[in-house]
């Protein structure tokens, strides 16, 4: 079995020990190839406060992680872990607001939702007989139902006296890093020091022999689980107090980065291996990559090749080293790792080392070729790149930062809040001089763009504002006002009666909030018309395909569609076939090429277009300006049309 503790040889020199420890641990001799790279690429990485981001940005998903460690090392998964800290963060939130529960007595709750959703896993997979990935996959789906109806899609302040996780002690020591040390050391004392820990080993090494003998395994796991859910719901916690809302789309796909920090960290899916200190070099490989490709101004799209490799390259040379024997296992201590045996690790492991660092450099290069260090550096974090609108006012800003002669680092928030949050904190510490950021909730985004105007960094805000914080300018059209103008459009067209059924973007997001209330509002002025039907497919083309062709399998008659956006759209008509432009209208929304293209067909009756490219010019003019201390106004509209076949010419 694999503990924390470390057994150095006796009058051993430090230079040798220290060479012996990276020799045994793969992970840890990434991290510090990593480290060493990144800070020779960049000036800004090795800086204390830069330090400090990396510890909170790898605070979250360490705490989830150490609690996927009990899993894993009694060779099970909990795919559930990201949706379980979502619904605690949610259920703390609901209760101190909505219910108007004492905190201490709604972090109580929050936390016993967590162990109640571990012990569910637990239950279904010990006395169910379930395998852990469908019982994990069916909680990971029921714990984002859950928050989701809690708090009807949309964040939910966080009391002040909670959000104070979030800060830092003496204005300096973040406190998600000691919320993150205290977890680590708890989940080390565990495996290391007791009952439950030395049988998690026992289960994973080989489950039916822990069974014989007399370790009551189905109780165990109940408690293991149990824990996972406790850690997850700490993470949660953790979470929503830095963006200052539990957040009902917060933590999406962390339970995959979790895991990725436990197998980096040498644990093995078989079970029966793993330590928390592993797990916590895990996390800070993740973190660390993050942090220092979004300082070397990579591409969005090029980190997550970068990441998946440098992922499995860290592996890789976990899995040499336990192959060569020179682990703290029964091997090495027979003498395995000999110096004649050593010679084929050390040269794998410097293979390993040149590949980690040949990835980060070559890539860094070609982002970075031809920029100069002289020129004005400006940051733009978007809420998503997977959606044509958001690729357009990239383009449009991209195409504006070079007529102006300026760096623009561009980076991808996936629509997650959290890492969001990440990237202006890297902004903020890398010698950006203005922050142009499109946020994936406003109220979440209020903390980061705190921390800027601390640092003096003026930000835009674009398409959408921040929320209890200052923004030199906001670059957006009106959602409220697109919606109406939507419904107005689409009533006119069907001559104020009919049948309508509405696609929602992704539930949370302001601009799905806002065009539906838009919407909502327009269409009550035409009472002839009634919307049979209501349902989000997050924004996207394949899931506005399904949900359409579900709601017509229920509704009959339908005689018109509102799309929050053209991808949904798009996907609707792919749904109604010839209907589309005939019997049955649709509407859509961003004015992407594709919707144009279809409205020049026939078959999108209209698109409101919102002109990003226009957009993300204005943006960057506005953040360039106010970089060198000039009035910009505060409110920058980009006015909103409606764009039909009579049109449409002059838009394409």
């Amino acid at each position: 079995m694999t503990t924390d503790t470390l057994k150095g040889s006796t009058g051993a020199s430090g230079a040798s020990a220290v060479r012996r420890i990276l020799l045994d641990n793969g992970a840890l001799s990434a991290l510090v190839v990593l480290v060493v790279a990144m800070s020779l690429l960049s000036g800004d990485f090795l800086t204390t406060q830069n330090l400090l981001n990396v510890g909170v940005q790898a605070a979250v998903t360490a705490i989830l992680a150490f609690g996927v460690t009990f899993v894993i090392v009694s060779a099970g998964i909990d795919l559930s872990v990201g949706s379980v800290a979502a619904l605690s963060a949610t259920v703390l939130a609901w209760t101190a607001t909505s219910e108007g529960l004492p905190i201490w007595l709604a972090v109580i709750f929050a936390i016993g939702t967590g162990i109640a959703c571990g012990l569910v896993n637990g239950a279904l997979i010990s006395y169910g007989k379930l395998p852990p990935f469908i019982a994990t996959l069916a909680m990971l789906s029921i714990g984002r139902g859950l928050s989701l109806v809690i708090s009807q899609g949309s964040p939910i302040a966080f009391p002040s006296s909670v959000s104070s996780l979030g800060d830092t002690l003496g204005g300096w020591l973040p406190v998600p890093v000691i919320v993150m040390i205290v977890m680590g050391l708890l989940t080390a004392l565990v495996l290391s020091r007791t009952y439950i820990g030395r049988s998690m080993y026992a289960i994973g090494g080989n489950e039916e022999a822990a069974r014989l003998s007399g370790l009551r395994v189905k109780r165990q796991k109940l408690a293991i689980y149990a824990l996972s859910g406790l850690f997850a719901a700490a993470a949660g916690i953790v979470l929503a107090a830095r963006l200052s809302s539990a957040q009902p789309q917060a933590a999406n796909g962390y339970e995959l980065d979790a895991i990725a920090a436990v197998v980096i960290g040498g644990a093995s899916l078989s079970g029966g291996v793993g330590k928390a200190s592993g797990t916590l070099i895990g996390a800070l490989i993740l973190a660390v990559l993050r942090n220092g490709l979004n300082l070397l101004s990579v591409s969005a799209f090029w980190q997550q090749v970068v990441i998946g490799v440098v992922i499995a390259l860290a592996v890789l040379l976990d899995t040499l080293r336990r192959r060569a024997g020179t682990g703290t296992g029964p091997s090495a201590a027979a003498g395995t790792g000999s110096p004649g045996g050593k010679r084929p690790q050390v040269i794998k492991a410097g293979v390993a080392v040149v590949c980690v660092a040949a990835v980060v450099a070559a890539v860094s290069f070609f982002n970075n070729s031809g920029s100069s260090g002289t020129r004005l550096k400006v940051g733009l974090s978007l809420s998503t790149m997977n959606n044509p609108f958001f690729v357009q006012m990239k383009a449009g800003a991209q195409q504006e930062a070079k007529a102006e002669g300026l760096d623009l680092t561009v980076t991808d928030a996936q629509n997650d809040a959290s890492q969001q949050a990440n990237q202006i904190q890297n902004f903020t510490s890398s010698g950006i001089k203005a922050i142009i950021i499109n946020p994936v909730d406003s109220d979440a985004s209020g903390p980061s763009v705190r921390a800027a105007n601390k640092a003096d960094i003026p930000v835009v805000a674009a398409d959408r504002g921040v929320n209890k914080a200052d923004v030199a300018a906001l670059v957006a059209s009106d959602n409220i006002a697109g919606g109406k103008l939507a419904a107005k459009t689409l009533a006119e067209k069907l001559g104020g009666k009919g049948r309508i059924v509405e696609l929602q973007g992704t539930a949370g997001t302001s601009a799905a909030r806002e065009r539906e209330q838009g919407f909502a509002a327009g269409i009550k002025a035409y009472p002839g018309i009634k919307v049979v039907a209501s349902q989000p497919a997050d924004f996207d083309r394949t899931k506005g395909l399904d949900v359409m062709t579900n709601m017509l399998q229920a509704n009959h008659g339908v005689t018109g569609v509102f799309a929050a956006n053209d991808e949904m759209a798009l996907g609707a008509i792919k749904a109604l076939g010839s209907k589309a432009g005939t019997s049955v209208q649709v509407i859509g929304f961003d004015g992407t090429p594709d919707g144009f293209k279809a409205v020049k067909a026939g078959t999108l009756y209209a698109s409101v277009a919102q002109q990003p490219a226009e957009l993300g010019k204005l943006a960057v003019r506005n953040a360039v300006r106010a970089a060198h201390g000039k009035t910009v106004p505060k409110a920058v509209k980009v006015p909103v049309k409606v764009v039909t076949s009579k049109n449409v010419a002059a838009f394409s």
